[in-house]
């Protein structure tokens, strides 16, 4: 049965229609990844503390960030970096904790690592919570031995890198799917040229062997941003026949020497943070053009493994540790944009919101065994409806208005998903300071619906958050302006504001 939807605004000229039932594509769970990287507090202190700890943990992981991963459903970690990653030698993080040689971290605050969370201690957490462990390994200052090596050691049944980690602890090996042959190769993880870093990667990827019971998929270092030459070299030079994705990094951020702070903005900062941020459908549907036209079947698929809002560090952190706060500001960046990857289910694949604790748009935030949800992780939760669902098309059509640094920005945003069980979700988004939005939807052909949930993300400014003093100033509640008459609902969003509605239609 097709059944139609359609949505019109009080408060503006929105519309919105679409056939709940005529989508294919399923939004991959794997676009709500995370990403952990030895940057600041992001490992140790956000998820790591060490059996000894006086912070609750089990096994040296924090229980209150094992909690926040469950309830989250992680889907895919990234891990060691970033630009970490081209300077992280694996065999430093393996072994006796206590006889691990120490790290500087020249790229984030030039800080000392004791190597206390390697590979067993990423690997071992994957597995506990059923998180697909994502491994970028070293092409930077590394050596392709010890890279094949590494993959040898974490997923071959038997030989001597088996006999290696047996010996340290792990008899049987782990899986391990994905595989980042590198990070930002064309800056930080080794400043190359597209045309040099694709015939490294060629090398590097012939050794990355798959070993019985575990197959790799391969992700070559994509471009940042705007650089449709990189995307385009390596289609060409590397191609769908050796590399399965190609990563993509874009954060938003408008002037690098000016990022600006994560809470002290007007409204004009609100909106030109939103522009910055939607700007990303152009930039993925230029990268999916390219790919398109080398890779018509869509082999490759493409990974945002980077995204996010980057500001300037909190005053008093330290410099280098990319500590920021996260307001409902952040929250609308995180849905808006995940709108947009729903949007692209064909082609992407994957993405990895950075970072996932203490460190730009993070998930959570610590201070020793203090503990807080960001309004960006409430996001997520919200949008858990989506996962593996599939993408209902929605032809939008809403005001959009230009940004102070002239970006456009949408006044009305919505995503719909159907799940295997038949029931539908709806998450509609209003990221105007000022005006509500009267919002009629009409599900025509069916006797009637039940709502199964409702809820509602919202604050009375961009500026709002979470703090250690008031955790839950910003946060998840019932939505109640909503009401089901036969086919047809009604709601009432408030300004700034993300509501999610699962529904199930009756026939």
């Amino acid at each position: 049965m097709a059944l139609g939807l359609a949505i019109s605004a009080q408060a503006a000229d929105i519309s919105l229609t679409v056939d709940p039932y005529a989508g294919t594509d399923t939004i991959s769970r794997m676009v709500y990844g995370q990403f952990a990287e030895h940057l600041g507090a992001c490992v140790y202190e956000g998820i790591w503390v060490g059996e000894d700890s006086p912070i609750p943990n089990t096994k040296g992981y924090r229980n209150d960030a094992l909690e926040a991963l469950r309830e989250l459903k992680v889907p895919v970690l990234r891990w060691p970096g970033g630009c970490f990653a081209d300077d992280y030698h694996w065999r430093d993080g393996i072994g006796d904790p206590a006889k691990r040689p120490t790290l500087i971290n020249n790229n984030w605050g030039g800080t000392q690592e004791d190597n206390s969370f390697g590979t067993h201690e990423f690997f071992n957490l994957c597995e506990m919570l059923g998180i697909e462990p994502y491994l970028s390994v070293n092409i930077g200052s590394g050596a392709v031995q010890e890279a094949a090596q590494w993959i040898e050691y974490v997923t071959a049944p038997n030989g001597p890198m088996a006999a290696e980690r047996a010996a340290n602890g792990r008899r049987e090996p782990w899986k391990l799917k994905y595989v980042g042959i590198g990070n930002e190769s064309w800056g930080c993880g080794g400043s190359m040229r597209p045309e040099y870093y694709s015939d490294v990667y060629r090398r590097y990827s012939t050794y990355m062997r798959n070993q019985p019971g575990n197959t790799l998929y391969r992700i070559a270092s994509g471009a940042s941003d705007y650089d449709y030459n990189w995307t385009t070299v390596l289609m060409d030079r590397v191609g769908a026949g050796r590399m399965d994705g190609l990563s993509l990094h874009y954060y938003t951020v408008e002037d690098w020497s000016n990022k600006g702070t994560s809470t002290g903005f007007d409204d004009d900062k609100y909106y030109s943070t939103l522009g910055k941020a939607l700007e990303i459908d152009t930039v993925i549907r230029r990268h999916i053009a390219i790919m398109d036209e080398k890779d018509p079947k869509a082999h490759v698929g493409l990974m945002v493994d980077e995204w996010g809002t980057w500001y300037d560090e909190e005053p008093g952190t330290t410099p280098g540790h990319l500590f920021q706060q996260n307001t409902m500001r952040d929250a609308m960046v995180a849905a808006l944009t995940l709108d947009i990857f729903h949007r692209y289910s064909e082609r992407v694949r994957m993405a990895n919101i950075a970072q996932i604790a203490n460190v730009l748009q993070a998930m959570w935030l610590t201070k020793g065994e203090k503990f807080l949800l960001t309004p960006t992780y409430h996001v997520f939760r919200m949008y858990l409806p989506h996962q593996d669902a599939v993408n209902i098309p929605l032809d939008i059509k809403a005001p959009v208005f230009k940004a102070a640094n002239g970006r456009p920005v949408v006044e009305f945003d919505a995503t719909a998903s159907r799940a295997a069980d038949g029931s539908v979700s709806i998450t509609l988004v209003n990221p105007m300071l000022k005006e509500s939005d009267k919002v009629a939807i009409d599900l025509p052909g069916i006797k009637g619906l039940d709502i199964e949930r409702a809820e509602i993300l919202t604050a009375s400014a961009p500026q709002a958050m979470n703090t250690f003093e008031k955790p839950d100033a910003v946060a998840p509640a019932p939505f109640k302006d909503v009401k089901a008459k036969g086919s047809h609902l009604d709601a009432k969003l408030p300004p700034l504001s993300i509501v999610t509605i699962t529904l199930r239609p009756r026939k």
